[in-house]
């Protein structure tokens, strides 16, 4: 019997060591490119050839949600720490230092953890709130102008390659405040950012990252007149696309999507542990079913 025993915990280990060797990233570089203010509805009336195209050949909804309140600190929060702002605690939204790092993990801190490399290129100051010391190789702001950041994450992509990189765009909750949510100012800057994206695109063509890389596309929050803030669909209502490695081609995800799920999804296509207490769980219906099982 003590023989019979030995033999099944040698066979039990046996197995978990073989599942764990076998395990491998579906993806060995994430990039999440936010668009600050993008109203779903408006997004899809605007001129954005790359940002749609990538939408076709990927897997998207226009119908994802993003957090209460719907304002760019608290909802950036969510979407990179993975949690609801009840646990992340952001209440405020803007840049004070004396407040202090965040309290809870963040999707960088978890991919470090795993000596990941990790970067952060945004349009906010204040969203240096989301770097936790140690977390991010890599932050920057390089303007509030879509081009520029496009311009310096760009040659980042090019000479280090992250694992985890985050890239912020403001020109369309800018120009929504001054004329607008749908304003035809509004509508050229999407335009503007889509451009950036497509600069975005062609760096990680030119490192040599595009068939093991996943990206991203979101928004912090939509908007509605001159402001947002509110629990309003025109507020709360963000785009969530996946393009790239193992994503389904032209796939609509029917399963509800909230912005926490951005951070989740990110880690487990790099084949990081999700932490326990994470509210945000893996879209993955967004992926082939192959890709899901190589990365469960």
């Amino acid at each position: 019997m003590i023989r019979y025993v030995r033999v099944l915990i040698t066979v039990c280990a046996f197995t978990f060591f073989a599942a764990v060797a076998l395990a491998a990233p579906l993806a060995n570089h994430v990039f999440i490119v936010s668009f600050d203010g993008g109203n779903a509805a408006v997004m899809q009336q605007s001129a954005m050839p790359t940002l749609k195209k990538m939408m076709k050949e990927g897997a998207g909804t226009w119908k994802a949600q993003t957090t209460f309140p719907s304002v760019t600190l608290v909802s950036h929060a969510s979407m990179l720490t993975g949690v609801g702002p009840a646990k992340h605690n952001v209440i405020w939204n803007g840049w004070e230092p004396e407040r202090g790092p965040l309290a809870v993990t963040t999707a960088f801190t978890e991919a470090k953890k795993t000596g990941m490399t990790t970067a952060m290129y945004v349009s906010k100051r204040k969203l240096e709130h989301l770097s936790l010391p140690g977390s991010v190789d890599s932050f920057e702001v390089p303007s509030s102008k879509s081009n520029d950041v496009a311009a310096a994450v760009s040659k980042h992509i090019v000479e280090k390659k992250p694992s985890l990189c985050f890239i912020h765009f403001t020109d369309t909750d800018s120009t929504g405040h001054k004329f607008g949510w749908g304003s035809p100012e509004q509508v050229r800057a999407f335009g503007d950012e889509d451009n950036a994206l497509d600069a975005v695109r062609d760096a990680i063509s030119a490192a040599r990252l595009a068939k093991d890389s996943v990206v991203i596309l979101t928004a912090d929050h939509g908007g509605h007149e001159k402001t947002h803030g509110t629990d309003s669909p025109e507020d709360m209502t963000i785009p969530w696309i996946a393009w790239g490695k193992g994503v389904k081609r032209g796939f609509s995800i029917a399963a509800p999507v909230t912005t926490y799920d951005t951070a989740a999804t990110a880690l487990w296509l790099l084949d990081v542990p999700i932490p326990a207490e994470w509210d945000g769980k893996p879209v993955t219906s967004a992926f082939k079913r192959k890709a899901v099982a190589a990365a469960n």
